[in-house]
């Protein structure tokens, strides 16, 4: 678009607008052709109030049309942007395609002066003259003043040219053709072959200016293009490693995502056994982080907290509990702060007891990362410990109230309990008895050879014994002659046997007597 744009520095290049003159626009091609006055707006006539033009402006445009010379403005190209006065004995339409360009509708003896003198008026400043140009009109030679200004203001016309067409007067256009028609009578056509020549010399200095400015900014092209082919030769190189470097980064990324993604699937494979291994243990289960917030819970512990999936983050303290524990946070906070565990039994409000455990949350790195709180059912623990505790006052009740001497014994044959009535027939205690191997009660008064067999036998052999007698010297009570009667007492297959024997003082009066044990097989009792 060298119509429109004017180079300022090339190696750097940057670029000036032509611009066109006022009251002229460009169509989308940007075709000088396409420059066309534009129809005068309201904003551009000057208008009184009655709608007729100013004097002044009516004044200037008679000075221009009657005084003014035919001009021409035209951009560097030599193409027509607007024309004042008639043209005609200077300038005519080509043959071909039409095209408003100086340069080829001048007349005869202007082709050669009009590209002199634009070119030179383009490179200094001021105005460039040409007189007495021979310009061939209507068959006859006239003589023309021939004046090229370079236009710097105002800003819309910057860039362009003014080319003033002037007719010399007569007699100066005579007196030129008396003193041109000399030598062309003696010499032919001499003079305007000097013209020509030496207008051929102008242009042939100038197109050598040209071309050696054309062949310096070519070398500087070369070498910034030899200079950009290198850096572009490197960078092609280090596209290429960087493109290496790219697919190997690839291929450790894709080997990278199918390891993430087996650990992923892992990940969620053992998810979901952690998910379906706690909600089938039916053990209300919550995990809180370092800040006592609520991280994960089972489906089982909303019977206890009143929890939903949007309680995630929130503290634990804050939700409402259907537990008589108001001491949770504080306890959770001692954990924590401790690093041990604690556990204490809960009642709910519904009647059921809750066994509540409190421990670290602990990673594979042994690092606490929160808590982990479990709330087990022991309703049935309770129940049982309350059915023990009834039948244990049960049993010790008939115990107590049964007048003769009873023992307890576990496997190994050591005292478990005793009645009353023991400890008040042989004057004892229970420090003395409990625990203690029966062999060695009363400084071993019941270590006797026939009585240790016997209750050796019991256990293994599921036997019993009645009415063996014994007759034994007792502290504290003299000589005593007792009937010991012992059974198995049945318990469950995996907890150990026990035997309860049983005194029978059967000291007769005046003479000791003596009797045989009667043993028997009893595998009921």
């Amino acid at each position: 678009m060298d119509d429109h744009f004017a180079v300022m520095n090339k190696k750097l290049k940057i670029y000036t607008r032509r611009g066109a003159g006022p009251g002229y626009r460009m169509t989308s091609d940007f075709n000088a052709n396409d420059f066309r006055p534009e129809a005068p707006s309201e904003s551009t006539e000057i208008m009184d109030r009655t709608g007729k033009q100013r004097l002044s402006t009516m004044i200037e445009k008679t000075l221009l049309t009657r005084f003014a010379p035919a001009s021409v403005i035209v951009n560097e190209g030599g193409d027509i942007l607007y024309i004042h006065g008639r043209t005609g004995d200077y300038l005519e339409p080509a043959a071909g395609q039409p095209r408003l360009n100086i340069h080829e509708m001048a007349r005869e003896g202007l082709r050669l002066e009009l590209p002199s003198a634009i070119r030179r008026a383009a490179s200094q400043k001021g105005e460039v003259v040409h007189e007495g140009v021979r310009v061939k009109t209507n068959g006859d030679f006239v003589s023309v003043r021939l004046t090229v200004v370079k236009l710097n203001e105002p800003e819309s016309v910057r860039g362009l040219f003014l080319v003033t067409f002037q007719a010399e007067p007569a007699v100066k256009r005579a007196a030129g053709k008396t003193r041109r028609e000399l030598p062309k009578s003696a010499h032919g056509r001499a003079p305007d072959l000097e013209r020509e020549l030496q207008y051929t010399r102008e242009t042939l200095k100038s197109t050598v200016e040209q071309l050696q400015t054309s062949n310096e900014e070519l070398k500087s092209t070369n070498e910034e293009l030899q200079s950009t082919n290198e850096e572009l030769q490197s960078a092609n190189e280090e596209l290429e490693t960087s493109k290496e470097e790219m697919q190997s980064l690839n291929e450790e990324l894709q080997t990278v995502n199918a390891e993430l993604q087996g650990k992923l699937e892992d990940l969620a494979r053992a998810n979901d056994d952690m998910q379906n291994l706690l909600n089938s243990t039916n053990i209300a289960t919550i995990f809180l982080d370092q800040d006592l917030r609520i991280k994960r819970f089972t489906a089982e512990a909303t019977k206890l907290v009143k929890l939903i999936p949007s309680d995630v983050g929130r503290p634990i303290g804050d939700l409402a509990s259907n537990m008589q524990y108001d001491e949770l946070p504080a306890d959770a906070e001692e954990v924590l702060r401790k690093l041990g565990s604690k556990e204490k039994e809960v009642l709910t409000r519904d009647g059921e007891w809750r066994q509540v455990r409190i421990h670290p949350y602990r990673t594979t790195e042994n690092v606490i990362e929160g808590l982990c709180l479990t709330f087990v059912n022991i309703n049935r623990l309770k129940a049982a410990e309350q059915a023990v505790r009834h039948s244990r006052a049960f049993a010790e009740s008939i115990v107590a109230t049964v007048r003769q001497p009873l023992l307890v014994l576990d496997e190994n044959l050591c005292v478990v309990s005793a009645n009353r009535t023991f400890y008040n027939a042989f004057k004892t205690s229970v420090r003395e008895v409990e625990g203690r191997l029966v062999y060695k009660l009363s400084d071993g008064q019941w270590n006797i050879p026939g009585l240790r067999k016997l209750l050796e036998e019991i256990l293994p052999r599921n036997t019993s014994f009645d009415n063996f007698k014994v007759k034994h010297e007792f502290p504290h009570l003299g000589c005593r002659t007792m009937l010991l009667n012992a059974r198995r007492l049945k318990r469950e297959s995996n907890t150990p046997g026990m035997i309860l024997l049983a005194f029978e003082d059967v000291t007769p009066v005046g003479k000791a007597e003596t009797k045989r044990p009667r043993r028997r097989k009893d595998s009921a009792a």
